[in-house]
């Protein structure tokens, strides 16, 4: 028993199991408990160092399962031979961890307004799919995505953005993030990409993680400059044109017709990711890019992240039909990352009409937010003036001040409000004025928008002016 007298620290974070555990097993790696010695059963060691046998049988149980004990029948627990270089402690850094800020008001533009998601839909749905579950559904199923869920978005695609594709032609993956490196692969390495700059980071840093060559092309009040597209050396453009992120730009008919003239004058392609295409306020959606293509040129990429839910992980994307082969035996061996259950119930959901009803409820409700951040912003015109206001879940403003765009976010902060800049979505850095910041309205309700606009213009000291009509938008 002396050799098991350990300093067990009581009141510790760490759980007296897990110590005891620790004392046992470097006590077995050093040799103090030799090899073939019996331990004390768990009521004995428990009343020798006054604790609950449970806490002994945790540690033991995880001294049996790493093998540095063993259990022998009507007999006790005994040290057993260790390989002393298998287990050598290895030094680990410090895990960082990012400080978490509990802000009053959260303008994030991923954000949704979760309270007004069917729940009761979605559940009734979950038990139909898992109760109507047979043998086959408990298999891989087809590598691009069950052929019910890609009829859907098929169906879905056509009817609301005018995508003309069949579901042969769809894939479907956990993400954007998952299946850009898929395309990336796909097409010929030779190829530059080009990106919106400012844009979306997840797709600068994934052509970089792949080591694809990658230049960014400038943005501006008609969506990706297509001047600076013909002077560069892209290939593959990535753009969003429903509405560009983070500016609010929609891309003009104009520049349509331009860049899909681009794409066909040679072996060149067009991502059209389309990011909050669903939510168009000022008009009907513009049809997609994809809708235009009569090359085969455009791969269209969407996700139920804002339609539906972030925590899904569902998106899908429409090859040409050039592509598919190619694709289809370079991934030969894959399987849809997506689970098949999750799969089923969203075709469920979009087969029975709720996924329409959903979005038309959504749209009117974001609507009513983006009028009351705009009509609360009005007040503080001409100091403030709106823009990207036609579609999406976020909007912009730019600020007539002397302070930059960083200083505007830290008084926010201070304040317990977020906001975002958009120079931090520039590849390019750099302090621009007047400044620009980034309002996401879908996850505050009406009143919260209301207060949160008082409180930012009130850390950031701007007069609510008396006439509101000087507005710009």
């Amino acid at each position: 028993m002396d050799m098991l007298m350990f300093q067990l620290q009581r009141n510790s974070t760490i759980p007296l199991y897990q110590q005891l555990y620790k004392e046992i097993k470097e006590a077995i790696i050093s040799g103090t408990i030799s090899v073939e010695t019996k331990l004390p059963s768990k009521r004995k060691l428990a009343d020798y160092l006054a604790l609950s046998q449970t806490t002994v049988e945790l540690a033991y149980s995880q001294l049996l399962a790493e093998g540095f004990i063993e259990s022998r029948p009507r007999k006790g627990f005994y040290a057993q031979p260790i390989e002393e270089l298998a287990y050598l402690e290895v030094l680990q850094d410090e895990p960082v961890i990012a400080e978490q800020v509990d802000y009053a008001f959260d303008f994030n533009p991923g954000k949704i307004d979760t309270p007004s998601f069917p729940f009761s839909t979605w559940r009734k749905i979950a038990k139909e799919v898992i109760d109507e579950t047979n043998h086959e559904m408990l298999l891989s199923g087809h590598p691009q995505g069950d052929e019910t869920l890609r009829q859907e978005i098929a169906h879905y695609l056509f009817q609301s953005r005018g995508v003309v594709c069949s579901a042969e032609q769809i894939v479907i993956g956990s993400g954007t993030e998952q299946l850009v490196p898929l395309l990336i692969r796909l097409l010929p390495k030779a190829l530059v990409f080009g990106f919106e700059n400012p844009g979306y980071p997840l797709t600068h840093n994934i052509f970089r993680h792949y080591d694809r060559k990658a230049v960014p092309i400038a943005v501006d009040q008609e969506g990706i400059n297509l001047k600076d597209l013909e002077a560069s050396q892209v290939d593959v453009a990535y753009v969003t044109p429903s509405h560009q992120f983070p500016t609010g730009s929609v891309l003009s008919a104009t520049r349509r017709s331009q860049l899909l003239n681009w794409a066909g004058a040679g072996e060149r392609y067009i991502i059209e990711d389309d990011y909050d295409s669903e939510f168009r306020y000022t008009s009907r959606p513009i049809p997609a890019l994809q809708s235009m293509d009569m090359g085969g040129r455009v791969i269209y990429i969407s996700t139920f992240s804002k339609s539906l839910m972030p925590s899904l992980r569902i998106a899908y994307m429409v090859l040409p039909k050039r592509l598919l082969p190619a694709y289809q035996q370079t991934f030969l061996h894959y399987s849809s990352s997506v689970p098949r259950l999750d799969q089923q119930m969203v075709a469920r959901f979009m087969k029975d009409g709720h996924f329409a009803r959903h979005l038309n409820r959504m749209r009117k409700l974001y609507q009513k937010k983006l009028e009351k951040l705009t009509s609360s912003l009005l007040l503080f015109a001409p100091v403030v003036k709106i823009s990207g206001e036609q579609a999406g879940m976020h909007i912009v403003l730019t600020i007539d001040t002397t302070r930059t765009e960083k200083e505007l976010i830290e008084l926010a902060q201070q304040a317990g409000i977020r906001v975002f800049g958009l120079q931090s979505y520039n590849v390019q850095e750099q302090a621009v004025f007047p400044p620009q910041i980034i309002l996401g309205f879908g996850g505050l309700s009406e009143g919260e928008i209301q207060q949160g606009v008082d409180h930012l213009m009130a850390c950031w000291n701007i007069p609510i002016k008396k006439s509101s009509s000087s507005i710009k938008r």
